[in-house]
């Protein structure tokens, strides 16, 4: 936690106010544990603080119950000040069982706060997560502060009377849990409250059990002598607005939305279900009165293969997957880039190669966006920066992918797509259009012809009179289409396809950077290790440290004054979730020393990591 400002009193209270504090909700996923985080997180939102969420689930849909490998995670760090990231170890731990706390401890600070499930901590618990011992009794943590709360028997205390089967109660114990912490961080739990009536609202006897454990667990903890005080964070500066809290698949499938409405398009969404793509699929199937098509395909290569039918009668196509997924639908973007339709290839990024971590965070997909296709097959690829950023980033996908007439790869990850950030939402009125350019009279229509700005061929729908056409996978012959296997025709088609897609680099702006024009070092990122830089970059220039840092978004073509840009600063470092993709990139186009700073664990970056090697730079020691 951050140091303390001034104390107020709140019944009897005292309370002591902090600048930001990280929170880690952990047990298993029977014990309601995205739940508990997700609506912490929807309270500290309403109580004004920025925030920056991350949900851990376990790869094992049905790991034992107790078992360490079973073990699901909810971190939120709150700020009165800008979060970048979900925090680098939690100022408090929340254990539902002795697994729980065998797995998160170490990523506690010293010092920090437990608060555990008493009950749960039983022999055979113990046995199950490789205690000999009781730890909430044997001393071995004391280098923290432990509450241990039995809540599973508070929790039927509190429904006493409720004509509630044991496992009924034993599901509310999260409830009694959450409203402990919002007592304790001083959260307002009337949203949390109205949400209740809404999930249950055809259960009514769960809506008055759950209502009742919340109501308790904030009594319990406002009465009771063990915690002593509550915290208060003071809310964050933001702009004027209406927020709300999003995750980064959640901001993909209104960015698609919104994309049709911009573009007048209708949106057809194909998908395969995959982790930790799903969500989109899931988000989209919502809106099928705005006109929404989404359709969940018997596997990857009919999922896109249909968004690319629904682009070829006038759609906005669309798919959505994860790495293994791409693979799979490899063929089908080289249909897509040789008849030149528009398509949005969206990646949510996991660990691999296979089934590899696919509940776990990763970057290592970029060399695939880049070149995992077959022959000259070039393609845009853009990556979004924050969770709330994904929405931004899938319009302009689709408004590049409309413009131009071509497929574009669209690359999150598993820390953008299920971690969560306050998102402001936009006023669509200043939201630029981008309706399909017109198409030219029949008589002087040509299916390769090309406009002279963008190369974009014209999109003539079927069943058009006068706009027949060929398309498929054969080369097409420039202007007419016909089929040609005429050599000089290939290469020109060949090298006309990568012109298109060098344009969309005119459309680019400067790279901004945070920080000095010139300097030392110069800290360059892509994807979700924006905000590990941002707070690095941030804390190393506070420091006066001659540091800064900058961060892409379009990743093919790269920004015209990328090179420029680098050469300005002593040293470029490159933090990645791989073993070195981008770097390998910036060297071959700017054959320049650029350094990485890698790392494959299945886990984001921490600010620490990256600070760590910019001093290390600084001090004349190579990453």
């Amino acid at each position: 936690m951050s140091k303390p400002k001034t104390a107020r009193p709140k019944n009897q209270h005292p309370a002591e106010e902090l600048e930001s504090v990280t929170i880690r909700f952990a047990g298993d996923s029977g014990d309601g544990i995205q739940l508990t985080g997700m609506q912490f997180s929807t309270a500290t939102a309403m109580a004004g603080n920025d925030l920056s969420t991350f949900p851990d689930y376990p790869a094992d849909i049905r790991a034992p119950l107790g078992s360490l490998f079973g073990v699901s995670g909810y971190q939120i760090h709150f700020s009165s000040g800008r979060a970048f990231t979900p925090g680098d170890s939690p100022d408090v731990l929340v254990a539902m069982n002795p697994a729980a706390l065998k797995v998160n401890l170490k990523d506690l600070r010293k010092g920090g706060l437990v608060i555990a499930n008493g009950d749960a901590f039983t022999a055979q618990n113990l046995a199950k997560a490789g205690y000999a011992g009781n730890p909430l009794e044997d001393g071995s943590l004391s280098d923290f502060r432990v509450i241990a709360v039995e809540l599973s028997q508070r929790t039927g205390e509190a429904l006493q009377g409720l004509p509630l089967a044991k496992t009924q109660v034993e599901r509310c114990k999260n409830f009694y849990a959450l409203g402990m912490m919002y007592w304790l961080y001083d959260r307002p739990m009337e949203g949390t409250l109205k949400w209740i009536e809404t999930k249950f609202k055809k259960a009514p006897l769960m809506v008055e059990a759950n209502k009742k454990a919340l109501l308790a667990g904030n009594a319990f903890a406002e009465t009771t002598e063990l915690f002593g005080q509550y915290y208060r964070i003071k809310k964050a500066p933001v702009e004027p607005g209406t927020y709300r809290n999003i995750t980064g698949n959640e901001a993909v499938a209104l960015g698609l939305l919104t994309a049709s409405r911009l573009s007048g398009l209708r949106l057809w969404y194909g998908s395969y279900p995959i982790t930790p793509a799903s969500e989109i699929l899931h988000e989209l199937s919502k809106y099928k009165n705005l006109g929404v098509k989404t359709f969940q395909a018997e596997d990857e290569i009919a999922a896109i293969c249909s968004s690319i039918g629904a682009a070829f009668a006038g759609s906005l196509g669309a798919t959505g997957t994860s790495g293994p997924g791409v693979s799979l639908k490899a063929e089908a973007m080289g249909l897509a880039v040789i008849v030149e339709l528009p398509l949005v290839i969206i990646n949510i990024q996991r660990g691999g190669p296979s089934t590899g971590l696919p509940t776990k965070t990763e970057q290592s997909d970029l060399g695939q966006a880049l070149y995992g296709r077959h022959g000259e097959c070039p393609m845009p690829v853009l990556a979004a920066a924050t969770p709330a950023d994904c929405f931004a980033t899938t319009i302009e996908a689709c408004r590049i992918a409309v413009k131009y007439m071509t497929p574009v790869m669209l690359l999150s990850d598993g820390f953008l797509g299920i971690g969560s950030e306050p998102w402001r939402v936009p006023e669509v009125s200043r939201l630029a259009r981008f309706p399909p350019p017109k198409l030219p009279p029949p008589d002087k229509f040509k299916p390769y012809s090309r406009d002279a700005v963008t190369l974009a061929r014209p999109w003539a729908l079927p069943g058009m009179a006068g706009y027949e056409h060929r398309v498929g996978g054969l080369e097409k012959a420039d202007v007419t289409g016909m089929v040609s296997y005429d050599p000089e025709n290939h290469e020109r088609m060949t090298r006309l396809r990568q012109a298109k897609i060098d344009k969309v680099a005119s459309e680019i702006a400067p790279v901004e950077v945070m920080g000095p024009k010139k300097g030392k070092v110069l800290v360059l990122g892509w994807g979700s290790t924006y905000g590990a830089i941002a707070a690095a970059v941030s804390r190393l220039q506070v420091q006066g440290e001659s540091v800064a840092g900058a961060h892409l978004r379009y990743l093919n073509p790269l920004p015209p004054d990328l090179g420029e840009v680098m050469s300005r600063y002593e040293h470029v470092l490159v933090p990645e979730l791989n073993l070195g993709q981008l770097v390998h990139v910036l060297r071959d186009r700017y054959l320049m020393d650029v350094q990485g700073l890698n790392k494959v664990k299945g886990q984001s970056f921490k600010v620490a990591e990256i600070e760590n090697a910019v001093m290390a730079l600084l001090a004349g020691r190579r990453s």
